[in-house]
């Protein structure tokens, strides 16, 4: 859906994670429409201006006409985006996308958020909390600036793990290896993963030796989010299917892990010299 109702402002805008010049930025937006329909799990695309790509961002929270995205400034379009303020509009914004988490009381369950992904994880804690499930939270980033929505996911966690790569903060390890001295303990019902792809693969590696129920949410290329490009497609047992409006999320025991890391890999070079032409090295 296409959001038409109000400006597709952004009514907010705060730095929540910082790290030398890497940033992660939350948006505020009027979205009247989408607020009213989205579910946890679900993306919206959107463009920053009328020459730029369309982009995929979960949506994170919402409120009573507004939706919070959170981005990390990598890429071009997402510098582009942390350049906005407040009282900016969007050029575009369509959503709510993709299909939304299966919420139900599963049991014990364990949520991996690494990196941005931890944005990811937050509603789903949220709604998987207000289903009556035992929480245990493992989110890491590369250092502590860089460590987002602690305090939230605190708030709906009975357990809450946190792992820093250089050590700055929590535990200087990775969030895998958490989950492995976890699961090493006591056994669980169901893993819930968002994150860098080589996270995520390994906490499929790991849950599937365990035999539990496991998903992830995919950050795979998307262009259009409808299903008509075909650029987020995935293998999953064999089959193809469309990140976008397939998933996002997965059996995270099914996926081809090789293939969408390579997939993904495909506009590295290309995405690094036009930041460069354009400035944002």
């Amino acid at each position: 859906m296409l959001n038409n109702k109000l400006s597709m402002k952004i009514v907010d805008k705060k730095i929540i994670g910082q790290f030398k010049d890497a940033r992660i930025v939350q948006l505020k937006i009027e979205a009247l429409d989408i607020a009213q329909k989205a579910k946890p799990g679900q993306f919206v695309v959107l463009m920053v201006n009328d020459r730029g790509e369309r982009f995929p961002l979960t949506i994170v929270d919402k409120n009573k006409g507004t939706i919070d995205l959170i981005v990390q400034e990598i890429g071009l379009t997402t510098k582009l985006l942390g350049k906005l303020k407040a009282g900016d509009s969007l050029y575009a914004l369509a959503g709510p996308l993709g299909q939304a988490t299966e919420i139900k009381n599963y049991g014990k369950v364990i949520l991996v958020g690494g990196g941005v992904g931890i944005a990811e994880i937050f509603p789903i804690a949220k709604a998987l909390k207000k289903a009556g499930n035992y929480l245990l939270v493992i989110i890491g980033a590369r250092t502590k600036g860089l460590l987002i929505l602690e305090k939230e996911l605190k708030e709906v966690s009975d357990e809450l793990y946190i792992s820093t790569d250089d050590g700055s903060y929590g535990k200087k390890s990775l969030t895998t290896e958490i989950l492995d001295e976890v699961l090493a303990k006591q056994t669980y019902d169901f893993v819930y993963s968002v994150g860098p792809l080589a996270m995520m693969r390994k906490v499929a590696e790991k849950t599937k030796k365990e035999g539990i129920n496991t998903k992830v949410s995919l950050n795979a290329l998307m262009v259009d989010g409808t299903g008509m490009c075909g650029s987020c497609r995935v293998s999953l047992a064999g089959k193809t299917k469309f990140t976008c409006i397939d998933g996002p999320e997965f059996n995270a025991h099914e996926i081809d892990w090789p293939e969408l890391e390579a997939r993904n890999k495909m506009y590295v070079i290309s995405e690094k010299h036009i930041c460069k032409l354009k400035g944002y090295e």
